[in-house]
């Protein structure tokens, strides 16, 4: 096996891969704050999916996480303090991460080890296959907040069935991995007992596929009319009119409120 240090920083890293038998596996390795999408985080993540999708060894990608949560989505932290002027470190955004997922050249497996939340939600659906263990949950907790789920939903909507999507959408209610791949969301909801037994399964048909004949068919899907992935181009225009929407949310009086609501746990005022 071999492994790759994803940052020359002094910092403990937040992101590390490694190869084993011509699969990468890269871990979100945050736990203290819920593999939240911090700068840091998505600057470590960008740089280790540029390393995979051009390392010759590597056939296909798992995406996972350590601790009990696979990715709570935003860093909520670091958007207040954006938004009040204070400096945050320069880092890729997430429709430049999604589209490093969905247009790489290698297939991409989410395997959650736990919860997914937001943006979370996001890498789960931008990933080729996802498997997620049956005690895993799911929310869109974007509207709670008082923000839109506007950038995930380009993934998003492209694996989940529509009147599933506007139900979880609309109301950021929890539901289950059983529900999650009803809906589209995931490949497959697994036993945890059963969820390594299920990753090598797929991965052992990774690594008995001829490379290129892989990278091509995972572009194949991409180009079939109504497939999971929308041309590059259009997911690229669309991921733009989206980052504008989230923007405009993020920085409104609906999303501070719901920051500091969810910081101060308690409802926020216009709950009932």
């Amino acid at each position: 096996m071999t492994q790759h240090p994803p940052s020359a920083t002094p910092d403990t890293p937040l992101v590390r891969w490694s190869v084993d038998r011509a699969i990468a596996t890269i871990t979100l390795d945050s736990p203290r704050n819920r593999n939240a999408l911090s700068a840091r985080l998505r600057t470590e993540l960008s740089r280790a999916l540029t390393d995979v999708m051009t390392d010759d060894e590597v056939r296909g990608v798992v995406l996972t996480g350590s601790g009990p949560v696979f990715c709570a989505g935003a860093d909520l932290k670091e958007v207040g303090a954006a938004l009040a002027g204070e400096p945050v470190e320069p880092a890729p955004e997430l429709p430049e991460i999604f589209e490093q997922i969905m247009g790489g050249p290698k297939p991409v497996i989410a395997v959650l080890n736990g919860a997914a939340r937001a943006g979370g939600i996001g890498l789960v659906a931008a990933a080729d296959i996802a498997l997620a263990p049956k005690s895993a949950t799911f929310a869109f907790t974007e509207v709670r907040i008082g923000v839109v789920p506007a950038i995930i939903s380009i993934p998003v909507s492209a694996r989940m069935h529509s009147r599933q999507l506007s139900r979880y959408f609309l109301t950021g209610e929890l539901f289950d991995a059983s529900a999650a791949a009803k809906a589209g969301l995931v490949t497959q909801a697994v036993s945890d007992r059963d969820m390594e037994h299920a990753v090598e399964a797929i991965l052992q048909g990774l690594r008995g596929s001829a490379p290129r004949a892989l990278s091509r068919t995972k572009q194949l899907i991409g180009d079939l009319e109504g497939g999971a992935q929308a041309a590059p181009d259009r997911r690229i225009e669309a991921f733009t009119r989206m980052g504008a929407l989230s923007a405009e949310f993020f920085a409104g009086e609906d999303a501070a409120e719901g920051r500091t609501a969810f910081f101060d746990k308690r409802p926020p005022h216009w709950a009932r």
